[in-house]
Parts: structure tokens; C-alpha cells; sequence
């Protein structure tokens, strides 16, 4: 399974009956943040359902689906499972729901929430999610030229640059599997 992520907001839509159904799919890095945001933006309306997808250290992967009152199990879960059939980490969606006037009942709220985080993903400029690492490398003088080229052509980022008495220490960041070649 080949996971994908997004490196900046894409937004989606839907409309069901009167209630408008926005969602914001955002990098992880910015969820609390653009929850906030979106909770001063829209006091009006009457939900934000959130979900996530986060790959954490061990390589497991947090997740979860809040309904933000909506009745259990009809939003937060659907919004989920949407990013887990998109293969997306590392990302968010949130939901703003303004209330039409109509009930939609369970079904019509899942198909609503899950239908509008679809709007946003299909959206959304999807990348394929790389891992990332750091590592430090050593090379005496001599061969620090050669090194530094290899690092330039693996495209990594030299993040600290150290000089001892029988060399160079550099630390670099970069996709895990790339680095492992080094």
C-alpha cells in the first residue's frame, strides 16, 4: 500500500438538503491550528468534525474520528474512513456543517461528511508520503569532497556540519530510504 499525504490545505464542499458541508484537508502539522482558526471563522455553525491519520515513530499509526456532537458514529468515523481509503497520512480533514433546517439522519449525515472530505481530497494534490530520518555521517578530509557530492545527488539536506581533528561529522535529513544508502 503506497501512502500519500499533502503538503498544504485543499478545500472541498457539499450541499445536502440546506446544510452546506465545508471541509478543509490540511497537512498534520496545522490541525490544532486551523481547528482553532475555523472555530473563530464559523461561529455559526453548529459542527466541526474532524478526523486524522498520523504515522507515529514506532511506525504505528494514530487516527481518529470526532463527531463534535453530531449522533455518534455518523460523522467522525465516515470523515475516517475516507482518508483510510485514500491512503492518506500525516493529514487531516475538518468538516465545518452549517445546519439547513432538515434532519438528514444517520445515513444522509455519513454520506454528507464523508462526501464533502471526498470533495476535498479529490481536490487535493495528493504526494506519495516518504518517511523521513536523520543521520550522521563521518569522513576524513580527504574524502569529505566526495561525500558531500553524494549527499548533493541524493538530493538530502545537510542540517549541521561539524569539524574535528580527523574530519568532518555532517547530519542529514532526508527520506529513510535514501538515507540508508549513504
Amino acid at each position: 500500500m503506497d501512502l500519500k499525504t499533502v503538503t498544504r490545505e485543499h478545500e472541498g464542499f457539499l450541499e445536502d438538503r440546506k446544510s452546506r458541508f465545508l471541509a478543509h484537508l490540511v497537512p498534520i502539522e496545522i490541525f490544532e491550528r486551523r481547528l482553532e482558526e475555523l472555530r473563530r471563522e464559523h461561529r455559526k455553525a453548529n459542527h466541526i468534525v474532524t478526523a486524522h491519520r498520523r504515522l507515529l515513530d514506532d511506525g504505528r499509526i494514530e487516527e481518529s474520528g470526532k463527531d463534535d456532537g453530531e449522533p455518534a458514529g455518523t460523522s467522525g468515523m465516515p470523515t475516517l474512513r475516507v482518508l483510510q481509503g485514500a491512503h492518506l497520512i500525516n493529514c487531516a480533514v475538518l468538516v465545518v456543517r452549517y445546519f439547513g433546517g432538515t434532519k438528514l439522519g444517520g445515513g444522509g449525515l455519513a454520506r454528507a461528511y464523508s462526501g464533502a472530505a471526498q470533495d476535498a481530497i479529490s481536490r487535493a494534490e495528493l504526494i506519495p508520503f516518504r518517511k523521513m530520518g536523520t543521520r550522521t555521517v563521518r569522513a576524513d578530509f580527504a574524502s569529505s569532497s566526495e561525500l558531500e557530492r553524494r549527499i548533493e545527488l541524493l538530493g538530502v539536506t545537510v542540517v549541521a556540519r561539524d569539524y574535528t581533528e580527523d574530519g568532518v561529522q555532517l547530519t542529514v535529513e532526508g527520506p529513510e530510504e535514501v538515507l540508508a544508502t549513504l
